[in-house]
């Protein structure tokens, strides 16, 4: 494997892939929350993703769900469900290999977004494209939808 510089710095801070839980929430007209990003961050900066984030150690995947979620956007999980795994391979050279956890979640509260987040919205598979979305979270999207309604 011929490795460049970013790949070497990448593997000496991530040295193994990176679970991580994304959600799936839906409002009542059966749209996806997406949150974007800050114009800084070091991973999709302006870019679009579902909630989520790193399991902690420690952590089940529902834990880290209800943890990402409440901190993410004050929203307060009720129920999750496992949908699918995703293997995130590295979209650049430097990148993070995760692998995302999607769950379908169910949520009572209203979306109040921390710092972490500039903006967030609802969307349906009719209005995807009109987003720049991260760390793969449109693939997963897609199959979402195309699961749902086929």
């Amino acid at each position: 494997m011929n490795m460049k510089t970013n790949d070497k710095t990448a593997l000496q801070k991530y040295p193994y892939p990176l679970p991580v839980v994304r959600m799936i929430i839906e409002d009542e007209k059966g749209r996806v929350l997406i949150l974007q990003r800050p114009e800084g961050d070091e991973h999709g900066p302006n870019a679009w993703s579902l909630p989520g984030g790193k399991i902690d150690y420690g952590d089940t995947i529902e834990q880290a769900c209800e943890r990402e979620l409440f901190e993410e956007t004050q929203l307060t999980c009720t129920t999750c469900d496992f949908l699918f795994y995703q293997d995130s391979l590295p979209i650049k050279s430097g990148g993070i290999h995760c692998i995302n956890f999607y769950l379908k979640c169910v949520v009572k509260g209203e979306v109040n977004i921390n710092a972490e987040s500039r903006h967030y919205a609802w969307i349906s598979a009719d209005n995807l494209s009109h987003y720049e979305i991260a760390f793969r979270n449109d693939e997963a999207l897609v199959k979402y939808w195309k699961g749902k309604y086929s």
